[in-house]
């Protein structure tokens, strides 16, 4: 993998264009990631005993917790999945079980892996879809029986004079056409195969497991015969249809769920956000907060390390590195069961933004609030200025609105900046035509803004 061996400092750098602060969780998570590639690379056999040291990241909400897992994922290049500790139940109560993070984990790796084999097979792919659709474009004609052995066939090379010559040649030209693109709103007739497992989940609901309904359900479809069904299209759709049948074709999924299960369980990464509100906090009365502990306790063995049966294959969690994360408003990390505390070694807490912070999120990172609104005017030809004294305007007023108000983070950008632009995309393209400036100053940001703090109560502004 390309990005498998960035060093720290580079997946540092890389975080930093999309993520202000925070150095010190982006330091955590680089050295984790990095140590997924050292593990790796150990030649003795302790390197079965290196455990991933686990993160539990800590910090009001809007702070960038959830985008450094978003990030890191597309860096790592590895199976990831994100999860909601708030949506699992205690076994045994109506909800997803715990396991189920490990099974989307699994699928997640399926997928990675099956991607990069269709792209290794793409090309003799497209090949074997060529001849389909010329197939469906121009029949091939039988061989004739062979001529006997002393005729020569000397006259007749030049001209073609045999229905299966004229036939080869008119291919010919139709395969040329169809490379140049002149074909691609032809209608042509192809075969599709059917999907046989519609309806076959509701078998058993409620008295099997999830694993072995997705096992039942896949047994069924492979016993059932395909059925190919006529389907009439064009050239360009035919040509995405087939594809998909002739890569799977060439794709050994034995293979695949082998060397993804591997990947799961070696580079794999299990982000479980909210972790603090399955924290039992100040309350030890009833309701929710059982199943609360229970989850718990469901999550522990997991994290711990233990054996998930999935229907690509058995996985092992004790290499799986899991990131949590938690605002820990009601509730403390000490409030989670000591067991799971201990599987957390490395915390993390990350600051609150400042005014100054909110300046260079506007500003600095890639995907920018102020660039994603200035790509959207672009698409109907409107070009969108900020001065650099609006920007921190708009910084200061949503800083304050924060303090006034709660303090969602970086979210409260959003806000200010819709309520800010919310006329001038309204007004585009038809009081503002293409072509046009428009420039957003400070005067512009205190008059659509400062209505926001004054009146806490508007809660059509709150999120």
């Amino acid at each position: 993998m390309q990005n498998a061996s960035l060093t720290p400092r580079q997946i540092v750098a890389e975080l930093d264009k999309y993520i202000i602060g925070q150095h010190e969780a982006k330091r955590n998570v680089a050295i984790a990631l990095r140590n997924r590639w050292r593990r790796m690379n150990v030649k003795t056999e302790i390197r079965n005993d290196i455990i991933p040291n686990n993160i539990l990241m800590i910090g009001a909400t809007g702070v960038g917790k959830t985008e450094i897992a978003r990030r890191l994922a597309r860096i790592a290049e590895a199976p990831f999945v994100k999860v909601e500790a708030s949506k699992f139940t205690e076994v045994g109560y109506v909800g997803r079980d715990v396991e189920s993070m490990v099974r989307d984990l699994v699928e997640q790796s399926v997928n990675l892996v099956k991607a990069r084999k269709k792209e290794e097979v793409k090309e003799r792919a497209m090949q074997a879809v060529e001849e389909t659709i010329l197939d469906a474009l121009i029949p091939p004609l039988k061989q004739p029986a062979a001529r006997p052995s002393g005729f020569s066939p000397d006259a007749e090379q030049e001209t073609p004079t045999s229905d299966v010559e004229l036939n080869e040649r008119t291919r010919q030209l139709f395969r040329e056409k169809i490379r140049g693109g002149e074909m691609e709103e032809r209608k042509i007739e192809i075969n599709i195969k059917g999907n046989n497992n519609a309806g076959v989940g509701m078998i058993g609901a409620g008295v099997m497991d999830e694993v072995s309904m997705m096992n039942l359900q896949d047994m069924i479809s492979g016993m059932m015969p395909k059925k190919a069904r006529k389907r009439k299209v064009t050239v360009s759709e035919a040509r995405k249809l087939l594809l998909e049948e002739e890569m799977a074709k060439l794709i050994d999924m034995d293979e695949v769920k082998e060397e993804a299960i591997a990947r799961a369980e070696n580079a794999g990464i299990i982000f479980i956000d909210e972790i603090d509100k399955i924290a039992s906090g100040s309350s030890k009365g009833g309701g929710p907060d059982v199943s609360r502990e229970g989850v718990q306790r469901d999550l522990l063995p997991i994290v711990e390390g233990s054996t998930v049966n999935t229907k690509h294959g058995v996985i092992k969690t004790d290499h799986v590195l899991f990131i949590a994360a938690g605002a820990f408003h009601i509730s403390k990390p000490s409030d989670l069961i000591p067991e799971l505390q201990g599987r957390f070694p490395i915390r993390v807490e990350l600051n609150a933004l400042t005014k100054e912070d909110f300046i260079r999120i506007l500003k600095e990172p890639k995907n920018a609030l102020t660039k994603q609104y200035f790509a959207l005017l672009e698409a109907e030809g409107v070009e969108l200025v900020f001065d650099a004294e609006a920007i921190e305007v708009l910084a200061d007023l949503a800083f304050e609105a924060n303090a006034e108000m709660e303090n969602i983070g970086a979210r409260r950008l959003q806000t200010v900046m819709s309520r800010l632009l919310n006329e001038i995309l309204f007004d585009v393209p038809d009081k503002i035509p293409a072509g046009s400036v428009v420039r957003i100053d400070a005067a512009l940001v205190r008059e659509k803004i400062s209505g926001l703090i004054k009146n806490k109560n508007l809660s059509e502004y709150i999120l």
